[in-house]
């Protein structure tokens, strides 16, 4: 009797297109299954599969692979670790370290290097928060490490874990020791100070909440006019030169988020360069520590392989939910998707899918959707209320909004910043127009704005309503000169003009203006408008506009916001505006 033996081949190249692998004679695979390619042992992930043929995106360099070269599944998806670590700490966009990286390899990523996300040497002070016998859910917090100076770690139960504890453990232990035991159906499971989540699955909550605290970036143009909400995405589209790094730079470094996620994604080494030794630099305002404590960076420069770029913003959104389901309220920074919009666009070509507008793929909407809908304030499954807050820098060729990245952002993220290169060039920084922008959070937001001073969300309209009433008025003056205007509109550009350069524009490299915090914005902006008011009182009793425009205390107006005691100034100035008004009605 003879038998037959089936011979197993194994997976192996059949085809190479830059970034692209086709195997054959593989297995049981799945989609968007981590596989290693080649003799290196590149990382790959499977995007499409036909029959036992699969095509794999590879994160790294696939310069002198060879058909016929071995192909190993692993059988997983792209999942990256979470636990203590991921701040004060850089990555790349698979979230590989990269000092670990760089003391491994040198100055040059070596192919196939396979670095865990967090140290697994380091150890942690572990102190638990439950106790034998207690019983513990999915999500459930157990316990706490100092992480940084600034913040407390919190270590979660992972999803669909649960039991009562049968062990503790405290004290010193590394990230991949066993600090809980559990007990369930007589089954003993081991809790570490990490856990593994696939990157492209987001983590779930248990329920979403209204989006009505303002995220308070301490930039008066986008928190007065241009609100966004904790838990809420934004956009900000612009050209080369406009300022969207600096106003990303400076959201980081404001806002009043507890963890900060960095993506530089696609993004010129040189300026990726200057992200990476500034940060460290950076002190946090709020502690007087360095705001890397609270940071963590992810980096994947234009001359890195664009699948690892693709895979970048994944990362980022993981570790911000991460930290969300911990209580914390993170903001997320991509700069920029439309770098990863390219690098789906390179792919998508490789694989001969049918191209979309611009040769985009058809799926470039349901990509940025489902990027930017894991973005909100929610409730978690260890019952702690936090958020991730999405801001979304876009770059689109020659500045033109029209283009597919910038139209399918707006049309899922509900705050627009349309920086604009006209006012760059005139050097009005933040560079965003006033009149095209937007915020769709602006009704839920009243209620918050009030409590501030409940006559602020007037003076916002009334302010938008003068410099609206500018814009018109400006068409008219280039015909005519301003000089053919009634005194009341002469009134309307002087304000404007106090509006834009007084209030608008902001230094971000000034000690004191770089920020500016609520109250000082409703002082500022009730100054203005005071101003406007009684000048206008001022017009009826026959004061002309170029004689108001001299007094003194204009200088005092334009300086308010270098003035570091401004909420306590600001009733001063009001009655010394007053006051010269009322010098001039005697003198008339």
């Amino acid at each position: 009797m003879k038998f037959k033996y089936e011979v197993v081949k194994l997976a192996s190249i059949s085809k190479i297109s830059g970034p692209v692998v086709v195997a054959k004679n593989i297995r049981g695979a799945k989609m968007y299954d981590v596989v290693r390619v080649g003799k290196e042992k590149l990382i790959g992930e499977v995007i499409q599969l036909k029959g036992d043929k699969a095509t794999i995106q590879v994160y790294e360099d696939t310069t002198g692979l060879r058909p016929g070269e071995p192909v190993y599944p692993t059988g997983k998806p792209l999942s990256i670790q979470l636990g203590p670590g991921l701040l004060n700490n850089m990555f790349d966009g698979i979230a590989r370290p990269l000092e670990y990286i760089a003391n491994e390899s040198g100055d040059f990523i070596r192919r196939g290097i396979e670095v865990p996300t967090l140290d697994m040497k380091k150890k942690w002070d572990f102190k638990p928060t439950v106790k034998k016998g207690e019983k513990v859910k999915a999500g459930q917090i157990v316990g706490k490490v100092k992480e940084t100076g600034v913040i407390e770690h919190k270590i979660l139960a992972p999803y669909g874990v649960e039991g009562k504890v049968a062990e503790v453990n405290d004290g010193k232990m590394k990230v991949g020791d066993t600090a809980i035991i559990l007990e369930s159906n007589k089954r003993k499971i081991g809790i570490k100070l990490y856990q593994e989540w696939p990157v492209r699955s987001a983590r779930p909550y248990l329920e979403k909440m209204f989006p009505n605290i303002p995220l308070i970036t301490g930039q008066r143009i986008l928190d007065t006019f241009f609100p966004v909400a904790k838990g809420g995405t934004a956009a900000i589209p612009g050209p080369f030169g406009s300022g969207k790094t600096i106003t990303q730079h400076q959201l980081a470094k404001w806002s009043d988020a507890d963890i900060i996620v960095y993506i530089g994604c696609g993004e010129r080494g040189n300026e990726m360069t200057e992200v990476l030794e500034e940060f460290p630099r950076l002190k946090d305002p709020k502690t007087g520590k360095p705001l890397m404590e609270r940071t963590s960076l992810i980096a994947n420069t234009s001359n890195m392989p664009v699948a690892a770029r693709e895979a970048s913003v994944y990362t980022g959104i993981t570790i911000a939910e991460y930290y969300r389901d911990q209580g914390y309220d993170v903001a997320l920074m991509a700069d920029s998707t439309s770098r990863w919009a390219e690098a789906m666009r390179e792919i998508s070509s490789r694989l001969e899918e049918m191209p979309g507008e611009e040769g985009y793929p058809a799926y470039l909407a349901s990509k940025l959707a489902a990027f930017y809908e894991r973005a909100g304030r929610v409730k978690a499954l260890s019952e702690k209320e936090g958020s991730v807050s999405v801001i979304g820098a876009v770059s689109p060729p020659g500045g033109d909004f029209s283009e597919p990245v910038t139209q399918n952002t707006l049309r899922i993220t509900k705050v627009f910043w349309a920086l604009d290169s006209s006012l760059a060039y005139r050097r009005h920084f933040p560079a965003i127009n006033w009149l095209t922008s937007y915020s769709l959070y602006e009704t839920y937001l009243i209620d918050y704005f009030k409590k501030v001073a409940s006559e602020f969300p007037e003076l916002k309209r009334r302010a938008m309503e003068i410099l609206q009433k500018e814009a018109e008025l400006r068409e008219i003056v280039q015909l005519v000169g301003p000089d053919a205007l009634p005194e009341d509109e002469k009134l309307i550009l002087e304000t404007a003009k106090a509006i834009r350069e007084d209030y608008l524009q902001q230094n971000a490299f000034h000690d004191v203006d770089s920020y500016c915090g609520l109250d000082k914005q409703y002082q500022m902006l009730k100054t203005i408008l005071h101003f406007h008011e009684e000048a206008g009182k001022a017009l009826k009793r026959g004061i002309k506009v170029n004689k108001i425009a001299r007094m003194p205390v204009m200088e005092r107006i334009a300086r308010m916001k270098y003035d570091a005691n401004l909420v306590k100034n600001a009733e001063n100035i009001r009655k010394e505006i007053d006051k010269q008004l009322s010098k001039l009605s005697e003198v008339v």
